[in-house]
């Protein structure tokens, strides 16, 4: 536990080990989100007949997503003169830092995890929902009327689909009666989630989707309709910093799932020499083909289907669920 090292650590090396650890973290999650558009891209290439990046850095194009970052750092970073200047610089960074601040309570191992806290779960969900404000600044201080329609849907969208993946997860809080993450995967020491909480799952993976505005709950950034929505006026580095913050949540509600549903780190019973490290990576890859797999397949939601889809048809759903599961461990447990 990073808590315990710096505890038995003397008080003028806690800078250096944390800053350490943190920067270790930074560049394993940007060496994923690098590396994760690429297989992204080339997983869907090969689901869709088609080749995907294979021309920059060599055989297999894994230079690509190096070099659009490169792109983008030099491209010229524009701002609208009629934009409120502050607001527009600092909208990135409101939607963007959340991302990171979330993986602090996600437990990848039993001796890895930056802060074990006993509202683990509450946190995750208070911090993740602050990305909101920076789309939403992002789109006002644009002074462009095409970013705040895109601004207003997106928002509309996150808080709404943000209430069934809340619900959703109450049945592991009634099945563990804890927030702590690291209790509630050595719950699932004999039996995952996923099985108990089939339903669950299903609406949690769902609802992080529209949470991650992915397709086929891509609407805030729909092209074809609202000129790449809320972001429309950001060029460069800003506009990476909205795509960044993404694929960072990509990471971190991939692991989320992993801990909440798949057991975290227990491995299968006769498959217990395979080290807890390992079974958490094999997990979490599931999870992310998973989410590209949704991507890939089904295609996008008008805005009136989205948000009856959220409100009617994955809420009541949540709710259910909930009942059932308060039933069974009233009456069984």
């Amino acid at each position: 536990m990073v808590e315990s090292l710096l505890q038995s650590s003397p008080g003028w090396m806690n800078f250096l080990i944390f800053f350490g650890l943190a920067a270790s973290l930074l560049m394993s999650v940007l060496g994923f989100v690098t590396y994760g558009i690429l297989a992204e891209r080339k997983v869907m290439g090969f689901m869709q007949g088609r080749i995907g990046p294979n021309q920059v850095g060599g055989k297999w194009g894994l230079l690509q997503t190096v070099a659009d970052v490169l792109k983008l750092l030099l491209k010229e970073d524009t701002i609208p003169k009629l934009a409120d200047r502050p607001l527009f610089i600092i909208a990135p960074v409101i939607a963007f830092a959340p991302a990171f601040m979330v993986l602090a309570v996600i437990p990848f191992t039993e001796h890895v995890q930056f802060a074990d806290i006993g509202v683990g779960l509450l946190y995750y969900i208070a911090i993740s929902g602050l990305s909101t404000v920076g789309v939403v600044t992002g789109s006002w201080a644009s002074n462009n009327k095409y970013a705040l329609l895109g601004g207003m849907r997106a928002a509309a969208q996150m808080i709404s689909y943000e209430i069934p993946l809340v619900m959703s997860v109450l049945g592991v809080i009634l099945l563990t009666g804890s927030l702590n993450l690291n209790e509630i995967v050595a719950a699932q020491e004999k039996v995952w989630f996923i099985f108990v909480q089939p339903i669950a799952f299903l609406v949690f993976l769902i609802a992080s989707v529209a949470e991650l505005n992915r397709t086929p709950f891509d609407l805030p950034e729909a092209e074809s309709e609202l000129v790449a929505g809320f972001h429309v006026e950001y060029s460069g580095f800003r506009w990476a910093f909205f795509m960044l913050s993404e694929y960072v949540y990509f990471f971190a509600m991939a692991a989320l799932t992993t801990v909440l549903f798949l057991g975290g780190w227990h491995p299968v019973a006769f498959l217990d020499f395979i080290p807890g490290a390992i079974w958490f990576a094999l997990k979490f890859s599931f999870i992310v083909f998973l989410l590209i797999w949704f991507r890939i397949t089904f295609p996008r939601l008008r805005a009136d289907q989205l948000m009856e889809f959220g409100w009617k048809v994955l809420l009541p759903i949540a709710l259910a669920n909930i009942f059932i599961t308060a039933v069974v461990k009233e009456l069984f447990f």
